[in-house]
């Protein structure tokens, strides 16, 4: 399962918020490319971008942060926040960024989601982030009548790479991934599933690695890392290649299904 270093971008800056919240938001870092290279240095074999000023501004904000990111660093990243049209996941691309993750036009404009998907295939992932089951949009300001599962649906069948499924009352708190909804929405689509919100421990990733086999594939983690929680390199060593034999062995994964 893969592990995935989340860089939150708020006026240029690396944050962590609470359960979405922009009123509540942590500074970690005020130089994101250092943070990268870090992530990068240690490991990581993806970096998750997030653009919170453009998820709430509709459009691209923090491109000189993303743009310095990807020329600072090998490791493949996605970023997502604001991506309202094809020109600014055109902008993205040709910044050498390997994955757009589209949020609110899932919800609003599908004929643009499948024209992406197909003009890039396997480079559009849609990110759902849900509060209750239900999606919320326009930087989780809004929240729609659209189920999780039906959405994911409805995205696999337009061509989306993968589905990260954000439990957005879990973000930011370190109480655990909801493994109810992420086994549910996993069992409703064949595209893989990426995890986000809530993990705090390497028992929470293990716990994670559990729905490996109903196609959870990768998880992203922020601020247990930051905080210091979650040890990148340990977190890989045990579960980064999904091998059983790199489980610290007094911990017993069957107690996680």
């Amino acid at each position: 399962m893969e592990v995935i270093p989340a860089i939150d971008l708020l006026e240029g800056r690396c944050v962590r918020l609470y359960k979405g919240d922009y009123g509540q938001s942590q500074v970690f870092s005020e130089h994101p490319v250092e943070v990268a290279k870090m992530w990068a240095d240690q490991g990581a074999t993806r970096l998750h971008l997030v653009d919170l000023d453009g998820a709430k501004a509709g459009k691209i904000v923090n491109l000189v942060a993303i743009e310095a990111i990807s020329n600072a660093i090998s490791v493949p990243i996605e970023v997502g926040g604001g991506l309202r049209d094809r020109s600014s996941v055109q902008q993205l691309f040709n910044l050498g960024v390997q994955w757009s993750i589209l949020g609110t036009v899932a919800v609003e404009q599908r004929q643009l989601v499948q024209e992406l998907c197909q003009e890039f295939p396997q480079q559009i992932i849609i990110g759902i982030d849900a509060r209750k089951g239900l999606v919320a949009t326009r930087g989780w300001l809004e929240t729609s009548t659209v189920l999780a599962t039906q959405l994911a649906t409805q995205m696999q069948e337009l061509g989306a790479a993968a589905i990260i499924y954000t439990d957005i009352n879990r973000d930011g708190t370190l109480e655990g991934p909801n493994l109810d909804a992420l086994r549910e929405l996993a069992a409703a689509i064949s595209i893989p599933v990426i995890a986000s919100g809530g993990v705090s421990s390497v028992t929470d990733l293990l716990s994670l690695l559990a729905l490996e086999p109903q196609g959870v594939t990768g998880v992203i983690v922020g601020k247990a890392l930051y905080t210091g929680d979650i040890d990148l390199k340990e977190a890989l060593r045990a579960i980064g290649s999904g091998r059983i034999q790199d489980i610290p062995p007094n911990l017993n994964l069957s107690s996680f299904a």
